[in-house]
């Protein structure tokens, strides 16, 4: 049976949008972390295959296939194609999973995936303010006569999930506050160094507030009135880049490369897209039942906290360890530049497991529509 192993993970730090990495152009952050890869890895750049990227708000400087313009402007090969992908927040961890089934069904050899977000020089949205702009619906005949025209956002799915789950603002304070508590720890030990390389003068994540507190997260107005929702307990617009290679076991021998995990399974599911937020259950759930494990096996979990409900929900409902999820604090510490956030978050589940010695990690994140994306690796 083939094998995809990921030999090489590296990101940029994850910088706040008004930071030094807010400056640096989209493609020029993704070469970064390319022009890295190789050199770590020590692959010769003309034997890979494509280069599969994502990225969620793909206008401006984020246009025209950021994959294969951030390759060339790395200096890299012209030979070596790039697709840029949009699966929403979980854009990269897509490209980890198309990357590995490229390998998987025998056709690839070597697939680098990589992600890039600059939410400082693109905002959020700006894609979609086009139809606002122009008076155009956001949304076709078919959806409205399915969903109506209610609102179709994060923040809303993320209320509407503290309701359904009963989730207090206090509770959801408590959270985020062991997010930048674990976070701050985590760099303060230098966890991340080899996971990162500096850019623009930043060789740490910006976001961490190490002296937030619980009296100051009570101060904030909630997102809307009468909402459990503020800031504090919502991930961080954030700027950063991430890349992984995906090799086969024949391309590990060929080019001596040295495997740090090997890729057990990919999952997908979609659920319900008003809440928006709750597909890593069903598909945490599918994950493992394919993969023949529990979730007592799974010494580290990376799930995305683009807002404190989204965890909080899916340890409730998976039953799992929270000392073993996000052990070194998630994107409401750290930050969550959409796109690139994939790719991150693969990047420190792959390190963590070998700075600690645990054998299974797995990631997920929510995204837009709906949706989530699984992948459960084995360290090497």
């Amino acid at each position: 049976m083939a094998e995809a192993y990921i030999v090489g993970a590296v990101r940029t730090p994850v910088g706040t949008r008004k930071g030094a990495l807010a400056a640096v152009h989209p493609a020029d952050l993704g070469a970064h972390v390319l022009k890295e890869l190789v050199a770590r890895t020590g692959v010769d750049p003309a034997a890979v295959e494509d280069v599969i990227m994502g990225c969620v708000t793909q206008v401006g400087p984020q246009a025209i296939d950021l994959a294969r313009t951030a390759w060339l402007s790395a200096g890299l090969p012209e030979s070596t194609p790039g697709v840029t992908i949009d699966r929403q927040c979980g854009s990269s961890q897509q490209a980890v999973h198309f990357a590995a089934q490229g390998v998987l069904s025998g056709t690839q050899d070597l697939v680098v995936a990589a992600g890039v977000e600059n939410m400082g020089m693109v905002p959020m949205g700006a894609n979609v303010q086009f139809a606002v702009d122009n008076g155009l619906p956001v949304y076709g005949e078919g959806w409205v006569q399915r969903y109506g025209t209610q609102e179709i956002s994060q923040f809303r799915g993320a209320q509407l999930m503290c309701e359904k789950w009963g989730y207090t603002r206090e509770q959801l304070e408590r959270y985020a506050l062991e997010s930048h508590r674990r976070a701050a720890a985590a760099i303060a030990e230098g966890r991340f160094d080899a996971e990162i390389t500096p850019l623009a003068g930043v060789s740490q994540d910006e976001g961490v507030r190490p002296d937030t507190s619980l009296e100051q997260m009570a101060a904030l107005k909630p997102l809307r009135e009468g909402w459990a929702l503020t800031a504090a307990v919502a991930s961080q617009i954030s700027v950063g880049a991430s890349a992984l290679l995906i090799a086969s076991e024949r391309a590990v021998e060929e080019h001596g490369l040295t495997p740090l995990a090997r890729i057990v399974q990919l999952a997908l599911a979609g659920d319900d897209p008003v809440y928006m937020l709750t597909a890593p259950i069903p598909a945490t759930r599918i994950a493992l039942k394919k993969a023949g494990l529990s979730i007592d096996d799974i010494d580290v979990t990376e799930i995305n906290e683009a807002f404190a409900p989204v965890p909080m929900a899916w340890i409730d409902e998976i039953g799992a360890d929270p000392a073993k999820v996000n052990p070194n604090g998630g994107a409401i510490a750290l930050g969550h530049p959409l796109g690139a956030t994939g790719a991150v978050l693969m990047t420190k589940l792959v390190h963590e497991l070998h700075r600690t010695g645990g054998r299974y990690g797995l990631q997920t994140m929510c995204e837009g529509g709906g949706q989530a994306n699984v992948t459960i690796v084995e360290r090497v």
